[in-house]
């Protein structure tokens, strides 16, 4: 892939130059943009070594090879890190006065903006509604992340990391139509925990890596998307707020909140069927003469049946899943399709986890049930693959309620 890299004057510029490690080192041939401003925190000579191309900053350089149009017309891909207040106004605005802002005007290309600023700059009215310009023209703008800031300010307008800028952008290149451009999703991942005492707790396998492949890809494809994540250890996903809960109320509270105002919710996470009917206040002790503890225990209420009871219409869309192993009573597919007649979603994620398989892998099949009787089989491949499949299968269903 031919990338562009661009970077605008932030101090968080200094970060750009893992994100361009991480796409040399996938095989993409990248070529660095960046500002004049930037070249004060990062010197033309480190982008040229990491990139092995010379670098530009003015229209008039190398101005026979037509720079100013050259580069964005043969971007398979352009990301902005750190884009600064200043470089998304001049974007939305069409301003070019630089190689970066005229690269930005002549690429057909996806665009990616990774902002960086202080918390001040990104809540100001005019960033914002520079921001929404960017969008609705199908750009992909990343929420920033939350945390520490120039000096000792802190807060959100922090570049997220290069990780998750990088997988935003291969989230955008598998997918690039911005299809759900001005919908508001819910994704809930991970594993709930009841806790027995202030030390033990029932808890399950999940990591949550499902629903945050899925989270990734809704943002990528122009959603705003809250993330309601239940102790899961993996990076924030860049441009999805991210809700963190521990038990199954918490994660019950949250999710029925987000789902008031949302288009689609997916219960991609593992609440705990069961909570222990009391919690010790100190730490359960080991018995001197042999007996152990025992454990009553209360059913946990079922979000993914709450949420199609309590709407009011067909949305939101609500997508549940189904981790599931074939037992005496019946297939998984036999389970399987007992959940969706019960839950009464949409559609439902059906995963076979015999034997402990999909937990903590980086790879994932699933077979699509639809509450229209639909089967779609879902071949086994990385769990950001398996996530767009997913969503393919949602907006035909968005698409068929709004027709």
């Amino acid at each position: 892939m031919e990338i562009v890299l661009g970077v605008s004057g932030g101090i968080a510029a200094y970060k750009a130059a893992s994100l361009l490690r991480l796409f040399t080192e996938s095989g993409d041939q990248v070529t660095v943009v960046p500002t004049a401003s930037a070249l004060k925190f990062v010197g033309a000579a480190t982008w040229e070594a990491l990139s092995g191309r010379p670098v530009s900053t003015d229209v008039f350089d190398n101005i026979h090879a037509v720079q100013h149009v050259r580069i964005g017309q043969q971007a398979d891909l352009v990301v902005v890190a750190p884009a600064t207040a200043n470089l998304l106004a001049k974007a939305a605005h069409g301003i070019a006065d630089d190689l970066l802002t005229n690269t930005l005007l002549t690429t057909r290309g996806p665009v990616v903006f990774a902002p960086a600023m202080h918390t001040e700059m990104w809540d100001n009215a005019a960033t914002q509604a520079n921001v929404r310009i960017l969008r609705e023209r199908g750009h992909v703008v990343l929420e920033p992340a939350v945390g520490r800031l120039t000096g000792v300010d802190s807060g959100v307008g922090r570049l997220p990391e290069p990780e998750e800028i990088h997988s935003a952008c291969l989230a955008v290149l598998s997918h690039r139509e911005p299809d759900l451009n001005g919908l508001h999703v819910v994704v809930s991942a991970g594993g709930t925990r009841e806790y027995l005492d202030p030390v033990r707790f029932i808890g399950n396998r999940s990591s949550g890596r499902q629903g945050y492949a899925l989270a990734r890809a809704a943002a990528a494809r122009g959603a705003t998307v809250t993330l309601v994540a239940a102790n899961v250890t993996l990076p924030d996903p860049a441009g999805v707020e991210v809700v963190e809960v521990v038990t199954t109320e918490e994660m019950r509270r949250a999710v029925r909140s987000g789902a008031e105002a949302a288009d689609v919710v997916i219960m991609a996470a593992a609440p705990a069927d069961f909570r222990p009917s009391t919690q010790e206040a100190s730490k359960i002790k080991k018995s001197t003469d042999g007996s152990v503890p025992a454990l009553t225990f209360v059913e946990n209420p079922d979000i993914l049946a709450e949420l199609v009871q309590s709407r009011s219409s067909k949305r939101p869309v609500i997508v549940g899943f189904a981790a599931e192993t074939g037992d005496s009573g019946g297939s998984v597919m036999d389970h399987a399709r007992a959940k969706l007649e019960r839950k009464g979603c949409d559609l439902l994620v059906v995963n076979d986890v015999s034997g402990g398989q999909v937990f903590s892998a980086d790879d994932n099949q699933v077979v699509l049930l639809g509450a229209d009787g639909s089967v779609r089989s879902v071949p086994h491949g990385p769990k950001s693959q398996v996530a767009h499949e997913i969503w393919d299968a949602i907006t035909e269903l968005l698409t068929g309620r709004s027709s």
